[in-house]
C-alpha cells in the first residue's frame, strides 16, 4: 500500500492539466485501476484479513479522491478567465441568406414604399365574397374556373390571388390611397417547371382623382428598371380581367426579347362601388406581380420547383455576400 501511495503522489507531480489528472484518476481509481483491482481481490482473503485490508484500501481510496478533487479545483483556478460577452471568432459559422423569393419581393416593395405605397397584409384564408364577388366575379362568372380554387369545409377558401387585399383596404380607408401587399396565393395547379399550387404575388393599387393609364405605366416602369436595369422597357398588351377595365398584360424588354411579366389595369367601376367609393369622382389602377416569374427572369431560373425544394446548393447562390 505504501508503494502504491508513493507511486500515485510521484505521478501527481507531473500533472499539468485537467486531462492529465483524468488519466491519473483512471489509472488508480477507474474500473480497471490499481486501487479498484486490489479491492476486488479482497474476496480471496480470510475474513479477518479482508476486514483489515478493506479498511486500509478504502481509506487510501478516499484520500486519493480528495487529493484529485483538490488538484482539479487548483487547475481550474489557473485557467484564464473567459468573457462570455465577447463576440465569437469570425467565420466559424455559416451566415444564412434570404430566399430568392424574399429578395425579389423585398426589392419590389422597397420601390413601392419609396413611391408612397403603404405596405399591408391580408389573410391567406379568405371569404368567397372578398376573393370573388366584390372583385366583380359573381358565382356564374367563367373567370372562377380559371382560378381553380381550393375551398375549405367551412365555405372559406385559400385565396387564389392577393386582390382581396384591395377589397379589405379600400373598405376601411378613404381615398386618395396607395397600398400594396406581398404574400402567398393558392391554386389547384400541377407542380411542374412553370406551375406551382403555391406561389407569391405582390398586389399594388392606387385610387385618386384623375388617375390614368399613364400613371400606372410610370409606376410599373420604375419597378422594372429597379429590377432589370435602366435599359429595360415595358409595353401594354390588351387583355381581360373581371376586376379591371381596361385590362392589360405587361411585357418587359429584357436581354433582347419581350417577356410577359404581369397583369394590370384600371380598377373596374363596379369594384369601386362595391367598397363604397364613387367611380364618378375617383379612379384607380391595380397590378398583380408574380414574384416567382420576376425572380426566374432576373436570375435565369428555368424551373419554378427550384424555389421550393430547399436544395442548399441552389439557395447558396443567393447568399448576400455573393452580391456585394
Amino acid at each position: 500500500m505504501k508503494e502504491l501511495r508513493e507511486e500515485f503522489y510521484g505521478k501527481l507531480k507531473d500533472v499539468k492539466s485537467v486531462s492529465d489528472l483524468d488519466r491519473l484518476k483512471a489509472e488508480f481509481l477507474g474500473k480497471k485501476g490499481k486501487i479498484t483491482a486490489r479491492l476486488r481481490s479482497l474476496k480471496d482473503l480470510p475474513p479477518m484479513e479482508r476486514r483489515i485490508w478493506g479498511k486500509v484500501l478504502n481509506d487510501l481510496k478516499k484520500e486519493l479522491e480528495r487529493v484529485i478533487r483538490e488538484k482539479r479545483e487548483e487547475l481550474l483556478d489557473e485557467l484564464p478567465s473567459q468573457d462570455p460577452t465577447l463576440p465569437g471568432t469570425p467565420w466559424t459559422y455559416e451566415v444564412g441568406a434570404l430566399h430568392p423569393i424574399k429578395v425579389v419581393g423585398g426589392e419590389i416593395l422597397r420601390v413601392l414604399e419609396n413611391m408612397g405605397f403603404e405596405i399591408g397584409e391580408g389573410p391567406e384564408v379568405e371569404t368567397d365574397e372578398n376573393n370573388f364577388t366584390l372583385l366583380n366575379i359573381p358565382e356564374w362568372h367563367p373567370a372562377r374556373d380559371m382560378q381553380q380554387s381550393l375551398y375549405l369545409d367551412n365555405g372559406m377558401l385559400l385565396r387564389t390571388h392577393t386582390s382581396p387585399f384591395q377589397i379589405r383596404y379600400m373598405s376601411t380607408h378613404s381615398p386618395p390611397l396607395k397600398a400594396a401587399t406581398f404574400g402567398k396565393v393558392f391554386r389547384a395547379d400541377e407542380f411542374d417547371a412553370t406551375h406551382s399550387p403555391v406561389f407569391h404575388q405582390i398586389e399594388g393599387f392606387a385610387v385618386d382623382r384623375n388617375i390614368s393609364l399613364s400613371s400606372l405605366k410610370w409606376v410599373l416602369e420604375q419597378i422594372v428598371k429597379a429590377l432589370f436595369g435602366e435599359g429595360s422597357k415595358v409595353k401594354f398588351v390588351p387583355s381581360y380581367f373581371p376586376f379591371t377595365e381596361p385590362s392589360m398584360e405587361v411585357a418587359v424588354w429584357y436581354r433582347g426579347e419581350w417577356l410577359e411579366m404581369l397583369g394590370c389595369g384600371m380598377i373596374h367601376p363596379q369594384v369601386l362601388r362595391n367598397v363604397g367609393i364613387d367611380p364618378d369622382v375617383w379612379s384607380g389602377y391595380a397590378f398583380g406581380i408574380g414574384v416567382e416569374r420576376f425572380a426566374m427572369v432576373k436570375y435565369g431560373i428555368e424551373d419554378i420547383r427550384h424555389f421550393y425544394e430547399n436544395d442548399k446548393r441552389f439557395l447558396d447562390q443567393f447568399r448576400y455576400d455573393r452580391w456585394i
